[in-house]
Formats: C-alpha cells, structure tokens, sequence
C-alpha cells in the first residue's frame, strides 16, 4: 500500500453513519485489542476553541517530560497533522501500516454490514498509534457534539474539558445551544472530573452542571480569576499566572479564556499527580502553534488566516480586527462551504472590510465564489469573485496597501490552499 492509496482507504469511506451510535467503533476496536484501553486521556469537545485549548494541553504535557499523543481536527496542510506525538506528526510509513492494520479489522465488519465511517476509522487509527508509541497521555478531541462522537467511547478520562459552545452542526446536533450542549455534554462520564470554559452561555452551563450532578462527576468552571492581563497585541497576550508570566501566543480575547480553560484542566491533572511544573506550562504555551487559527504570516501588510467557519468563529474574528486592527484599510480574501451560515458570519465580518475578493475553496461542499460574493456586496460593495489564490490575495494586497490587513477566512478548506501560497511567497509566521 502506498501512501495515496492509504489515503484513499480512508477518504473513500462514509462522513456519517447512518444511525447514530458507538457499536460500530466498538465492534472495530474489539478486532484490534482495544488499543484505547491501554491509554490515558483528556477528552476536549465544544464549538468553538477545542484546537487552542488542546494544542496548550498538549504543549504542556510534553514540555513536563510526558510522551504526549495529539489528536485533532480538522487538518489544514496535510492529513497527518490529525495524528501527532511531541508535536511531530506521524511518518507516512507508521501511517500506512496503522491504515492496513485498521483496514484489514474493518473488513470483516463491513462484510456483515456495518459500515465503518471516516471518522470512526481514523479514531481507531490513532488509538492504534498512540497505544502502539506507549504514549503516557493523550489529548483528544471531539470530532462532532459528543455523546455519539467515535472518540467517546473511551472510559473515564483524567480530565473532561468542554469549550465554547454555540449553534453549528445544526442539522446533526440540534438547532438550540441546550441541544448542542447536551450532545457535548456525552463525554462527562461517572465519577470523573469536568472543566468548563469561563463565559460559557448560561443555558450551556446549565445543561453541562445537570448532566455532572446526575453522573456524579465534579464539575469545574475555569475561572478568569487565575490570571491577570498584562499586555495585549495582535501577536497574542501576556498574562500573569501565579505571579510569573505567561504568553498565550494566539490573537484574542477568546483565547485568553481558551487559556484559562487548559491551565484549569492542567491543575486537575495536578491534583491526580501529574508532575507539571509551572516552567513547564511556560515553555508549553510560548512554543504553542495553530495553522490558520488567526495566524499572522507576514507583517507589511499584515496579513491574518483565521479558518474559523460559522458565526461564533466571525464573532471573534470580528473582536480582534475591531480591537487591534482599528483604522487600518482592511481586504478580505474569502470562501466558505455552502452548508455554512455564511449570511450571518457576512453580516458580522464584510461591514469591516474595504473589499472582498471570494473564491471557491475545491472541496463539493464549497459555495461558488460568485454566489459568495454576492451576498457579501450586502454589506461590503467591493465583492467580486477571483478564478484563483493568487489573483485574489494580489488584489486584496493593493487594495489594503502597506499600512493595511489582507484576512484570509472562512473555511479551513480555504485555509489549506491559501497558506502554502502565503508562505511560497515569502510569508513567514511571526512570533
């Protein structure tokens, strides 16, 4: 098997199953040993800021001196970036082999009926890796809501988090932030420990709390209280954390409460006897880094990838260009899927831009470029569709001059073609 055609093995399979559940992924892992099984984890779901907050943990965990295994998504540059141990992703020979591995225990499944899906598959795949690697502790995050979710079907993990929650994922999660919550609201298992992010909306909350009590889980909200403000830029924020300071080297207020969400999470894991050291959680969090999570990638103009894709995502996006980027002539580049609500993330963002330059990321699901900048013209004349990257980011870069922004945004599948051509040309990430 070559590396393409593992890729195939996997990207040829069902997004969703058709009924909902953890039978499938159960029966999958039964055939390969229940790799989980010998594996310690902290579980992260939430809408919004699961990616930060498990790139801290992770960060951490490993600069305290533990094998640390990372599992996320969704990839901006390369499939493997999902799976990654100490920061370095999986060599693609390792991949093929767990790709063959899990192939060969699904088959027999699927020769009886039970489609595996991609997700449940690639699941599988890193719990094979992980245990295969002897990591000492694994950050995990949720692919979609919770309870169902293929990676739930782990036992009590050392910590539960859950992130900001709000309204994506409707059509599979539920159309109210309670319904969502309470789908999010599946990985706190019985007599375990969960971290609730600060701010969280009330009704959330709420849910999460309910769901602790009757599970007889200890349910924490991170409070903001741990930390103080020191300095704030575009490039991220200094904080005070036990009299030291700390760098959160990601853009945002958001992130500030994605911070205080993982330091909470790494004092539970304190408390069950972890070793983590507060020079630890330093160097963890200074050397943290996201592709396309509000990345800066050059200065003159500035130029910022963010692939945040629903409103909550535009609603941050928005904060941080009002509060750091304020007076500057700012141009979009932009493309989102069509199952997005991308009328609500325009009606936040487009107003602040000076142009729009749309395109149409290749992925089946994408909105045409044309229709996108249709409905962006509502709130920001200059929309037009550009038949590629480099045309459009050439002209977002006139229009905003050296003294102004070009912000790249809207989809991580836009993200994944954008950035390599940022950074052919000469783009390069600040610190």
């Amino acid at each position: 098997m070559t590396y393409e055609e593992a890729l195939k093995t996997v990207n040829n399979r069902l997004r969703f199953g058709m009924k909902p559940g953890l039978e499938r992924i159960q029966m999958l892992l039964e055939r390969l040993g229940n790799p989980q099984k010998q594996l310690r984890f902290v579980h992260v779901a939430g809408t919004n800021g699961k990616g930060t907050t498990c790139t801290l943990l992770a960060g951490a965990l490993q600069a305290a001196g533990y094998r640390t295994g990372l599992y996320t998504s969704p990839y901006v540059l390369e499939f493997r970036e999902r799976f990654q141990i100490n920061g370095a992703m999986i060599p693609k020979e390792e991949l093929i082999q767990q790709v063959q591995r899990v192939a060969d225990a699904a088959q027999s499944l699927e020769a009886a009926g039970e489609d595996i899906t991609e997700f449940e598959f690639i699941t599988a795949l890193a719990f094979c890796w992980f245990a295969q690697r002897q990591c000492d502790i694994v950050v995990l995050e949720v692919g979609l809501g919770g309870r169902f979710d293929a990676t739930n079907v782990i036992d009590v993990p050392e910590v539960a988090v859950i992130a900001s929650i709000s309204l994506d994922h409707t059509a599979v999660l539920g159309d109210s932030v309670e319904q969502i919550a309470s789908e999010k609201a599946g990985i706190i298992k019985p007599g375990g420990t969960v971290v609730c992010y600060p701010d969280q909306q009330l009704e959330a909350e709420e849910v999460l709390r309910q769901a602790a009590q009757e599970r007889g889980s200890d349910f924490r909200l991170a409070p903001l209280s741990m930390i103080r403000e020191q300095e704030r830029s575009i490039y991220g924020t200094l904080l005070l954390y036990r009299m030291e300071p700390l760098l959160v080297p990601f853009v945002g207020e958001h992130q500030v409460r994605n911070a205080v969400t993982a330091l909470t999470a790494l004092e539970v894991l304190q408390d069950k006897g972890w070793h983590i050291s507060l020079k630890a959680i330093q160097e963890g969090f200074a050397q943290a880094r996201i592709p396309a999570r509000m990345e800066i990638l050059a200065r003159s103009p500035l130029i910022l990838l963010d692939g945040g894709h629903n409103p909550g995502c535009a609603a941050a996006l928005r904060q941080v260009l009002e509060e750091y980027l304020a007076g500057k002539k700012l141009a979009a580049v932009m493309g989102m899927m069509a199952d997005k609500d991308s009328r609500t993330a325009l009606a936040i963002l487009a107003p602040l831009f000076s142009a729009v330059r749309t395109l149409c990321p290749d992925n089946p699901r994408s909105l045409s470029a044309e229709e996108l900048a249709e409905e962006a013209a509502v709130w920001c004349p200059d929309s037009q569709p550009c038949a590629n990257g480099e045309q459009a980011l050439e002209e977002a870069r006139r229009i905003a001059g050296e003294d102004g922004a070009v912000i790249v945004c809207g989809s991580f599948y836009l993200a994944s073609e954008i950035r390599p051509l940022l950074l052919k040309q000469g783009g390069q990430i600040e610190t």
